[in-house]
């Protein structure tokens, strides 16, 4: 068997520096050998990060439950019966407590997501008092709301937040078999809200819903193909809850996971690409190839929004092992 040595244009190492991928370009780069995909991802890595450090983000549910869309994933969704209460939003008092916690135990980015299709103002007014919060402690602030209006846009800039998350959560040509309360466009259109408004980017998406091949490149390349890309990156492995549409989805291939962290690496070199959710199912060796991928980032915790995530000492204990360390912590 002889193999074809393929040839691709490098990024530019300017920051966020914008250059389209075709969506077969990225699917070639999917069905590398698993050797050649990692060497470049970890090339282009360190040509633009230290290797060894790992940013600590910390992830709060300020308001749980009853989300009037019907994302096919999410037990939050008051279409889906999957045990989770709808509860009130928490109080300014308690997300200063659990961020303080967070920063304790050596988190640097403090993210608060909340169940809604779309704020409501009285919702964005505590919001914006947990934002200022927040940042007067000195972490960098990200908030997950739904989507945004230009004025709110304004609001949570003003307030100091430093990023915005918004998952595109899949390709266009799949999104109708997940979700068919808010159209792609209507995704596409907050992020570029956040962008106007000159707050970060926060946009990644999860794998194993069942998409195709094409189909997971069709996302990377959505991403990819933003001027400017995000600058992070969070890569979402399906977590299969009882009750949602997708609790009997086929596991993923723990390999095609770390391939689309390579390929996400290496369409957007200088993005934070963010090991996220469905990281307690992944065995250690599973999240070490996942960092040799070009992940930087990780939800830090022992808890997402409403689904397990590793505890800050396993994770510690993780990254001791590898020679690793926060980011926060480099030198």
């Amino acid at each position: 068997m002889t193999t074809q040595t393929i040839e691709f244009v490098r990024p530019a190492p300017a920051q966020n520096a914008p250059q389209r991928w075709s969506v077969e370009a990225i699917k070639t780069l999917f069905e590398l050998p698993f050797a050649d995909l990692l060497f470049r991802a970890q090339q282009i890595h360190r040509e633009h990060f230290d290797p060894n450090a790992v940013q600590l983000s910390t992830l709060l549910s300020i308001k749980t439950g009853g989300c009037s869309e019907d994302c096919g994933y999410c037990p939050q969704s008051a279409f889906h019966d999957a045990g989770v209460e709808n509860r009130k939003m928490l109080e300014v008092a308690a997300v200063i407590k659990a961020a303080q916690a967070a920063q304790a135990a050596g988190a640097d980015r403090f993210c608060m997501g909340a169940a809604w299709r779309e704020p409501s103002a009285e919702d964005m007014a505590a919001v914006v008092e947990m934002v200022k919060e927040v940042k007067a402690l000195g972490m960098e602030t990200c908030a997950t709301l739904g989507m945004l209006d230009d004025a709110q846009t304004e609001q949570l800039r003003q307030a100091g937040l430093d990023y915005y998350n918004h998952n595109l959560d899949t390709s266009p040509e799949f999104y109708g078999d997940i979700i068919s309360t808010r159209d792609y466009q209507d995704r596409l259109n907050t992020l570029e809200r956040v962008r106007k408004a000159g707050m970060h980017v926060c946009s990644g998406g999860i794998v194993g819903m069942g998409e195709s091949l094409i189909q997971r490149a069709g996302l990377i390349a959505q991403l990819a193909n933003m001027n400017p890309y995000p600058e992070s990156v969070p890569i979402n492995n399906l977590v299969k809850v009882e009750g949602t549409p997708l609790a009997n989805q086929a596991d993923l291939d723990p390999l095609d996971f770390v391939r689309t962290i390579a390929v996400a690496r290496i369409t957007m070199p200088t993005a934070r690409v963010r090991l996220s959710a469905g990281r307690q199912q992944m065995s250690e060796a599973v999240q070490a190839l996942c960092f040799l991928a070009g992940a930087n980032s990780i939800f830090y915790g022992d808890q997402l929004l409403t689904t397990g995530n590793p505890d800050v000492e396993r994770d510690r204990a993780l990254l001791d092992k590898l020679g690793m360390y926060p980011f926060a912590e480099a030198h």
